[in-house]
């Protein structure tokens, strides 16, 4: 099934789908920063002896999840984020395609009569998201948002009895917000189209492309209907707090960089239209919930964790900046991330059966003058814990932020750990 899904495609780099010919469920919701479900298949095959469970502590797209599936591999999975959990459980279910035909039909009946209630809606979200919004900008006008809300509340009274179907319409349409908005969403962030103010979406284009969309997941269904029927379990939780009580063959997984990119942000629209982010509150909770890879939230950091000369010469050039640096908190930050991520690796680690390996593609940051170096820093403080990293290789460079000049200077590696 997975030769099928992948159809032996030509890719960049292991570490991106970026530039790849898009595969089945992928286009649920564009992912361009989730890595490429081949670096799951090479890892499968690189391991001693079978593996039957693989775990990946930060979940993400799922591409985890699902390049497992195909493979007939049972998964565990810990995502933070409650839509990307909620995408993730999505694209795993198996599915009764003739029931969601017809749960489409009556979804679309039902939100043409559904007068709905934007000043409700106004009340619960912030108010840069619907027209007038603030300062004469907003993400949704008048009537996309009022379309928006009746396909919402038309899904959860169409697909009552069903939290499958009902998961399933939602993750589409949170696929298909940014498309009907005056906003563009990268992995670092929002920002306002050009010219959006001449831009103009109408109601039957929000319920039509929700259709095509709906369409295309179902042919992605019936297409691999065939899937092999294999326990994949998703957890919604921090991966700081978890553990895990029964042993893996294979950890694959990529944590947030520390580029201080709150990746809370570039879900934010999807978290608040569809009801997970509720309050100030909620949203200050899931920020601090997430690993310490960014400023954009108050918090108290960890400090930083022994046994690695490069962080510590890292912190030293951070420390000696701070004054010019755009934020003060930055090398606590940092400090902080090292410690977060290596509890959550331990974690993992100790998760494997003998014998087993954890892949992890990090990625380097630059903050003033100062290289942070991730995949050095986390080779030495796992193998002053006696971890056997038996390797450390760039498989791709990116490029630095604005302030750098948009240098591809910064690596993206690939890191090999064996028990």
């Amino acid at each position: 099934m997975y030769s099928t899904w992948t159809r032996g495609r030509d890719i960049a780099s292991l570490g991106t789908n970026d530039g790849a010919t898009p595969l089945a469920f992928q286009k649920w919701h564009n992912f361009k920063e989730a890595f490429a479900p081949e670096l799951i298949y090479q890892a499968v095959n690189s391991v001693g002896g079978d593996v039957n469970a693989c775990l990946d502590p930060f979940g993400g797209s799922g591409t985890t999840a699902l390049t497992c599936q195909m493979l007939g591999i049972e998964s565990t999975t810990v995502e933070v984020n409650p839509y990307l959990a909620d995408v993730i459980r999505a694209k795993l279910h198996t599915y009764n395609s003739d029931l969601l035909v017809a749960r489409l039909r009556d979804v679309r009946r039902v939100s043409r009569r559904i007068v709905p209630d934007l000043d409700l809606a106004r009340a619960v979200l912030p108010p840069t998201f619907i027209e007038p919004g603030v300062g004469g900008r907003w993400i949704f006008g008048t009537e996309v948002a009022s379309a928006l809300v009746a396909l919402l509340e038309a899904i959860d009274l169409a697909a009552a009895d069903d939290e499958h179907s009902r998961r399933f319409f939602r993750v589409v349409v949170g696929g298909m917000l940014t498309e009907v908005s005056n906003v563009l969403v990268s992995g670092k962030g929002r920002r306002y189209r050009r010219n959006w103010q001449e831009r103009s979406v109408t109601a039957n284009e929000v319920l039509s492309l929700f259709a095509l969309r709906v369409e295309s997941a179902i042919a992605d269904i019936i297409t691999f209907a065939g899937r092999p029927n294999v326990h994949s379990k998703v957890v919604h939780g921090d991966a700081r707090t978890q553990t895990f009580t029964n042993l893996f063959d294979l950890s694959v997984f990529s944590p947030p960089y520390p580029n201080s990119f709150d990746y809370t942000d570039v879900y934010n629209v999807q978290l608040w239209m569809l009801g997970y982010l509720t309050d100030t509150t909620s949203n200050i909770t899931l920020r601090r919930n997430t690993l310490a890879s960014h400023v954009q939230v108050s918090r108290t950091y960890k400090p930083a964790p022994d046994g690695s000369t490069i962080l510590s010469a890292t912190l030293h050039g951070l420390d000696a900046e701070k004054d010019s640096l755009w934020s003060k908190h930055l090398p606590a930050m940092v400090g902080g991330y090292f410690q977060d991520l290596l509890e959550v690796t331990e974690t993992v680690l100790r998760s494997l059966r003998a014998g087993g390996e954890c892949w992890m593609v990090v990625g380097d940051s630059r903050y003033g003058q100062t290289h942070v170096p991730v995949a050095d820093v986390i080779k030495e403080l796992l193998s002053a814990r006696g971890y056997d990293v038996y390797s450390a290789e760039p498989i791709r460079h990116m490029k630095t932020s604005a302030q750098q000049g948009f240098k591809s200077s910064l690596a993206e590696s690939l890191l090999k750990v064996r028990l």
